[in-house]
């Protein structure tokens, strides 16, 4: 059995035998990272701090993106001190993980970081010799001119059709040289980490990795790129997608960070220089999308496991499903989930969550994001979302949550390499006397490193006898530009060099760079403080990792307190360990900054201690042994749910085991099961009299109870069954109870609340029922149903019971009802009665000597997969010997058997048995 981890980038790439040097240097496009040529080494050190005033973008060295604007004329800026010009050469930068992560190069199973922070594509040029990307320039930043745009490219493309034409760019022979594989710069970090531990930890076995090489491939030619396809499939287990560089730079460069990416962090890309309008990218996404799910197809072997990582490829669970029915899939998103409100502004929302639901089980980080899932499915695709997952039409998808960790063991080697314990000695050297607080982020609006730094200056200004005892470093790597952050960025950077710094000592070292892992390491080892304040993360591996890197020798224990964004995922499962922080309250983090400065060493200890254990036991391989058993276990269950694996109901045995008992009890669905689906008075006039006859006759031996169970009210009920008073009736799926030969009905709900709830929901339901078209009410005692099934606008009308169903759920949480939306109506009802709590009502009236030797349950809809689990669970603890579940729909369900033929299988099953009496 192999196990597929698809991911947007493999572990790997390649480093072609070419002097960079040599290279002309290729124009990139508008949207394409700075090229190698621009930069012969790693980028040029720049700390936006200490840019002179004079600076302007025309005459500045460095990056663009950093200097915008200069700092504010107000300020009269210090004389450079010294200290801060000895930075320059003290941090070096970041370099590929080949050439700095442990072990050697040469192994592909490096670790890496956790967070790469580093350029996705084409960026790699920087440190490997590849090509740079062909895709054309960006499109317009407004509507009307990409408007025009479009109306040339459309006039070109007619002036070309029939010519001999192609847009299509020959190979460049410099990249049919030979080359090296290498690890990987780009990706998922800490998925790869994961991944190699649990290989290490014998958690997995047979790994595939499938995803794209990591450098634009139009460049090399068919040959070249088989040469390469078949190389790291023998060497190293990895299936190499190929995309040309115009669908990546559509998928990933505008539909996923432009659109994707801000909506998924609570961004809703609508500013007037969003290009969120540009509907042309969804195309490109559906297309690597469909290139990822085409490899997998290919290669996939029967008993394979397939697990898809993340929010690039979200629609490719469904395409693999449409392809392989029966394939194990699961599907873990490393980013957070947002609220159904964020999500519906998505104009593809329902073809990503479509796309998702084709995994067998869908994981995020934590649990919030998984509700927040299940309530958007809910809303969105009017489905039944439960705790476990959501019910489809003829599937149930699971849906959980486990939050990813990271290594400590190889980590910990890593930090006792001679280079690291190097740095560790030569900072607390330069930092000796000094407090230091170390964040490390990318520089984007998602982060926080704007709202980090103005609670720095505020801490500053309201603790001046911390002035000249600490100093912050702040890591911040970037791979798209944000000229308006930058600038925002450097005039805080400016005003606190200038207002806080002296000729010996500077309060800030902003560095506008990575820098090298043995660096990383140790300054993680030597920090007092670490400060995280994203405004929205999916997890946050870089806090895992700074734990571990505070329990060196006992020398260098610190022990050190984390200060910690409360919309983080790993905020979660740290349980007050951290220093919890509001990124948007900068006096709250001013004030976290002072708390963790001045932190006894005995709260220290006791904080670092829960740290540590929450960092050991949530690793990077517990966590994808904890996903693979998950999603077999899942898919087995799923799998013993779908109607082509639940057995035939054989009338022969149940006929043999229907004669050796003597206390038999019948719970019977009657809409659907019995009869098919309609009003009252048609049913009768049509369908019920063999119901009737046979009803009849199975109660007529005293060995048998009969109950038939309904949703219907309590009247419908009685004109329904008035002529079988020996059959006991079950109304409104539970909540009323008949016993035979009674005519008194027992109510399981409390009246009172009953009516309270009521008076909640009706406001709401009337709100929704002016909106859609030929929709109504209908009332029963003790639930309420909004159906919409002759509503003139199907798409409208889904709409709306959506978010009918999610707005009473969020209103009504706490008065124990649940809305629950289906393909024609919304039932609002009692979370607390159903039809397993009248079964249980039923079963608990027998005495111990008396309980019923045969147990018989028959339904075909959701309100009966409760008393299906209820009859399973009895046979599986031995409390009913003979046990019989049966479902007539085409829905996957937990009966132990099915009977195709439907209403008219089972009716004629039922005469069976009553022919038997004795």
């Amino acid at each position: 059995m192999t196990t597929f981890v698809v991911s947007l980038f493999l572990p790997y790439t390649v480093d072609f035998h070419e002097s960079k040097s040599a290279e002309p240097s290729p124009k990139p496009a508008a949207s394409a990272p700075a090229p190698a040529a621009a930069h012969p080494g790693p980028p040029k050190h720049i700390d936006i701090g200490r840019q002179s005033p004079q600076i302007s973008n025309e005459d500045a060295q460095g990056p663009p993106s950093v200097l915008k604007r200069a700092p504010p004329s107000h300020i009269n800026l210090p004389k450079t001190p010294l200290a801060m010009l000895e930075q320059d050469d003290f941090f070096t930068p970041g370099q590929p993980s080949a050439a700095t992560h442990f072990p050697k190069p040469s192994d592909p199973r490096s670790l890496v970081r956790s967070d790469a922070h580093v350029p996705e594509w084409g960026g790699s040029g920087l440190f490997f010799n590849q090509p740079q990307s062909r895709a054309d320039p960006a499109p317009p930043d407004t509507i009307l001119e990409y408007a025009k745009a479009q109306e040339r490219a459309q006039l070109i493309a007619e002036r070309q059709k029939g010519s001999s034409h192609s847009d299509k760019k020959p190979a460049d022979p410099r990249w049919a040289t030979d080359y090296t594989v290498v690890p990987a710069v780009q990706g998922n970090g800490g998925l790869a980490n994961a991944i190699r531990a649990a290989v290490d930890e014998n958690c997995l076995k047979d790994v595939l990795s499938v995803g794209l090489i990591g450098f634009p491939t139009d460049s090399i030619d068919e040959d070249k790129k088989m040469e390469i396809y078949n190389k790291l499939e023998e060497e190293h287990d990895a299936l190499t997608v190929f995309a040309s560089d115009k669908d990546f730079d559509g998928h990933y460069a505008h539909f996923c960070k432009t659109i994707l990416w801000p909506v998924f962090h609570y961004v809703i890309p609508d500013h007037p220089k969003s290009k969120a309008f540009l509907d042309h990218s969804w195309v490109f996404y559906v297309k690597v999308n469909q290139a990822f799910a085409d490899t997998v197809v290919k290669n996939y072997k029967r008993g394979d496991v397939i697990w898809v990582h993340d929010y690039h490829l979200c629609l490719v669970p469904q395409m693999v499903r449409q392809k392989l029915p029966d394939a194990q899939i699961g599907f873990f998103l490393h980013t957070a989930f947002p609220s159904s409100e964020v999500f519906r502004c998505l104009a593809a929302r329902k073809e990503l969550l479509e796309g998702m639901l084709g995994a067998n089980l869908v994981a995020f980080q934590t649990p919030e994001y998984a509700h927040h899932f299940l309530q958007t499915c809910s809303r969105i695709l009017s489905v039944e979302a439960t705790e476990e997952g959501v019910q489809l039409d003829t599937r149930f998808v699971n849906v959980w949550s486990s939050p990813i960790g990271i290594d400590p063991r190889t980590l910990a080697h890593a930090r006792q390499e001679p280079q690291v314990l190097e740095w560790i000695q030569t900072m607390q050297k330069r930092y000796e006397g000094k407090k230091v607080i170390v964040a490390r982020d990318k520089l984007d609006n998602i982060r926080g490193v704007r709202q980090k730094l103005l609670s720095y200056e505020l801490f500053l200004n309201k603790n001046p006898q911390w002035k000249d005892k600490v100093v912050m470093i702040q890591v911040a790597t970037s791979t798209t530009e944000d000229p308006e952050l930058a600038a925002t960025v450097s005039e805080i950077v400016t005003r606190i060099d200038a207002v806080h710094s002296t000729l010996t000592h500077n309060p800030l070292v902003f560095l506008r760079q990575d820098i090298s892992f043995s660096q990383y390491l140790a300054l993680l080892s030597i920090a007092d403080v670490l400060a995280i304040t994203s405004l929205r993360e999916g997890m946050n591996l870089t806090c895992h990792e700074f734990v571990i890197c505070q329990d060196g020798a006992a020398s260098e224990k610190k022990h050190a307190p984390v200060i910690l964004s409360e919309f983080t995922g790993s905020a979660s499962i740290f349980d007050g360990a951290e220093l919890s922080v509001n990124p948007w309250d900068y006096g709250g983090i001013a004030e976290a900054f002072k708390q963790a400065l001045e932190m006894s060493t005995e709260e220290k200890e006791k904080r670092y201690t829960k740290l540590r254990n929450q960092v050991m036991h949530h690793t990077g391989d517990y966590w994808v042994s904890k996903l693979s058993d998950y999603l077999a276990k899942v898919h087995e269950e799923q799998y013993r749910r779908d109607t082509m694996s639940i057995p035939r109901l054989s009338s022969s045995k149940l006929s043999s085991v229907y004669e050796k008992t003597s206390r038999r009890l019948f719970l019977l669905d009657y809409e659907g099961t019995l009869a098919s689906y309609g009003s009252v008075k048609s049913t009768v006039l049509t369908n019920t009299e063999r119901v009737i006859d046979v009803l009849r006759d199975l109660a007529a031996d005293k060995k048998n109870a009969v109950f038939v169970m309904s949703g219907r009210t309590v009247q419908e009920t009685e004109l329904l069954f008035d002529r079988l008073p020996n059959v006991g009736v079950v109304a409104e799926n539970g909540c009323f109870l008949r016993e035979p030969n009674s005519d008194e009905w027992i109510q399981f709900p409390n009246e009172e609340k009953t009516t309270k709830w009521k008076d909640s929901v009706k406001p709401i339901l009337q709100y929704y029922l002016e909106r859609v078209e030929g929709s109504r009410i209908e009332e029963r005692h003790c639930s309420i149903l909004f159906r919409y099934d002759k509503a003139s606008d199907t798409d409208n009308s889904t709409r709306h019971a959506g978010d009918c169903a999610n707005h009473i759920n969020d209103a009504c949480e706490q008065q124990r009802v649940k809305a629950v939306p289906s393909r024609d109506y919304v039932i609002i009802e009692p979370i607390d009665y159903d039809k397993s709590t009248a079964a249980q009502h039923l079963l608990s009236k027998y005495g111990e000597a008396e309980k019923p030797d045969f147990l018989f349950v028959a339904g075909n809809d959701r309100d009966d997969e409760v008393v299906f689990k209820w009859a399973k669970k009895l046979k599986d603890e031995g409390a009913v010997l003979n046990v019989q579940t049966v479902t007539v729909g085409d829905r996957n369900s937990v009966a132990l058997s099915t009977l195709p033929n439907g209403t008219t299988g089972l009716l004629g099953c039922l005469n069976k048995l009553a022919k038997l009496q004795s």
